[in-house]
């Protein structure tokens, strides 16, 4: 049979179009600058649209803007980067040090600068899984931009009355003066190509992000005119890389200072030789578990979950900050990140907790607990390939007058937030392996936690390999269709699992630097199934629904360690 003959799936076309994206990006990220709209620039784009990523909805669609795709992405780029022709990615490079105020986008840990009218910067200190992030999400609004401009236009390249509306409302808005939104809905209706009803529901969840992203009216008026100038007078917009960006990446120069840090505190405690219980975790729920129901007298009678759920509510922030204060006093301390990771962390010495104040649903052996001195690492989440940065460089030995000693790592234990493709939100995932998307490269892990341990408690499990993708905007139902039916029978995917188990793997089997049992336990619970229409990232987050299987893992985590 002729090989121009076999058709290709269209799942086979899409991880095609995934490999393309990515070889572009690193080769504009060497290059160092391109414009979005020119060549290099619309090869992704194009790559993008042949993609067709669930998160970003009807990218494909030459005339309707996506709309739950524009809130999740501007939720996670710096505020006013919709006024901007010139965006840098830059490494840690001084600028907090300076006047310039940083803007950090309420789902994404970034110090960004905004230089002057047209120019952002933008500080990528977690590696090249958050520049590709940061990419995607970039050539998403310029080809939404796009469609903006097409439907502001006539024939003949005017302004049609609608965007002159939208202008003018815009400029009331800045000047704080009242307008009528219904009738600006009209207006974004015909250049958003979408139904008043889709409009007025996108505004109420824009408004309901807060002052961390502008109103709905000032991106699309932003996103047209920067496209507009662009088309009618020559001026293009850019992205470019710094020299010292390019120089830092895949180096682990961020990593290497993080580690280094913890090891001298633990240098300076003399706590090397203790057993090390690292948990890569939220920053909450362990402390939360350990703490809560000794430093709040109102909430002894509570479950750890119904605890949980109140801490969660928006206006009991001085209960959490009470908290977290007992637990300073009580053995936790915060190590505050000055690496550039953006990765907190809190080590808790065990010795100096009451056991009677524990709640009563977290184990304690107190003869074990008092013989073998344990400690608990917690550290939050990691980005994409930065998992195995940190976890890598956590696991080599410490230099000590210069003598390697190494940690005496007791267990690894990895709570995440994943996307799960069999069941639905809140669901729980335990892998018995890690496939990375793209390569022949997989790594099964010898899980301590099963399905019998999550049982019992309202919610589906399911046990299996698990996806680590190269962005989790980047997947189609076609490729997740794949991932499930396929000999692989994926039951989710997710960002860190393949390269924590990478870092993990080669410390332990390989250079003999932790102990080759040690101990690894991987739980996920589900925060999107991206196979479900409306139940995508770009839907919304968990919210109050993520409080029990947040719990439940902590809590399964912590009796296996404690009790």
């Amino acid at each position: 049979m002729n090989i121009n003959q076999i058709k290709r799936t269209k799942a086979q076309r899409s991880r095609e179009a995934i490999e393309r994206l990515y070889v572009a990006m690193r080769h504009l990220f060497i290059r160092g600058s391109y414009k979005p709209l020119g060549e290099s620039g619309k090869a992704m784009i194009e790559a993008l649209c042949v993609l067709k990523p669930e998160i970003y909805g009807s990218i494909s669609d030459p005339e309707r803007v996506e709309l739950g795709g524009l809130l999740y992405i501007f939720q996670r780029l710096p505020k006013g980067i919709e006024e901007c022709r010139f965006i840098k990615l830059i490494s840690k490079e001084g600028f907090e040090n300076s006047k310039f105020a940083p803007i950090i986008a309420p789902k994404r840990r970034r110090d960004c600068y905004r230089i002057d009218e047209e120019q952002m910067f933008i500080e990528m200190t977690r590696g090249r899984s958050d520049i590709y992030d940061i990419l995607t999400h970039l050539t998403f609004m310029y080809v939404e931009a796009s469609k903006i401009r097409k439907n502001s236009l006539d024939s003949k390249g005017n302004r049609r009355r609608d965007w002159l509306m939208l202008e003018e409302i815009t400029l009331k808005e800045g000047r704080g003066e009242e307008f009528s939104k219904e009738v600006g809905y009209t207006y974004l209706s015909a250049l958003l190509g979408r139904t008043y009803e889709e409009i007025v529901a996108i505004d109420e969840r824009f408004e309901k992000a807060g002052n961390s992203v502008n109103s709905l009216f000032h991106i699309v008026y932003w996103l047209g005119k920067r496209s507009i100038e662009e088309f009618r007078e020559g001026k293009a917009r850019e992205i470019s890389f710094s020299s010292a960006l390019r120089e830092k990446v895949g180096h682990h120069i961020y990593g290497e200072l993080w580690a280094s840090n913890i090891k001298k505190f633990l240098a300076r405690k003399k706590w090397l030789k203790r057993p090390l219980h690292i948990i890569s975790a939220n920053m909450h729920s362990v402390m939360n578990s350990l703490y809560a129901t000794a430093a709040l007298e109102d909430f002894k009678e509570d479950t750890l979950e119904d605890l949980a759920r109140k801490l969660s509510i928006e206006n009991e922030r001085s209960a959490r900050r009470k908290v977290e204060q007992f637990a300073l006093d009580h053995g936790m301390y915060n190590l505050q990140d000055s690496s550039g990771t953006n990765i907190q962390v809190q080590i808790i010495d065990l010795l100096e907790l009451d056991a009677k104040q524990i709640i009563s649903e977290i184990g304690w052996n107190a003869e074990r607990i008092a013989a073998e001195q344990p400690l608990l690492m917690v550290m939050d989440y990691a980005f994409g390939e930065q998992a195995y940065e940190v976890m890598d460089e956590l696991l080599k030995p410490y230099e000590t007058k210069g003598k390697p000693q190494q940690l005496n790592i007791a267990s690894i234990s990895i709570m995440g937030k994943a996307g799960i493709l069999q069941g639905g939100k809140s669901d729980i995932m335990v892998p018995s392996a890690h496939i990375f998307e793209g390569t022949a490269d997989n790594y099964p892990v010898d899980n301590d936690l099963s399905v019998a341990d999550f049982e019992g408690h309202d919610l589906a499990v399911f046990e299996g390999p698990m996806i680590t993708v190269l962005g989790t905007s980047l997947q189609n139902r076609k490729i997740l269709r794949f991932f499930l039916e396929s000999s692989w029978q994926a039951i989710g995917l997710e960002m860190e699992g393949a390269h924590y188990q990478k870092a993990i793997q080669s410390a332990s089997k390989i250079r003999k630097s932790i102990n080759e049992n040690v101990v690894l336990r991987y739980a996920y619970y589900a925060s999107d199934n991206p196979l479900e229409t409306g139940a995508t990232l770009a839907s919304g987050s968990l919210g109050i629904d993520g409080v029990k299987p947040t719990y439940l893992i902590t809590t399964k985590i912590l009796n296996r360690i404690l009790g």
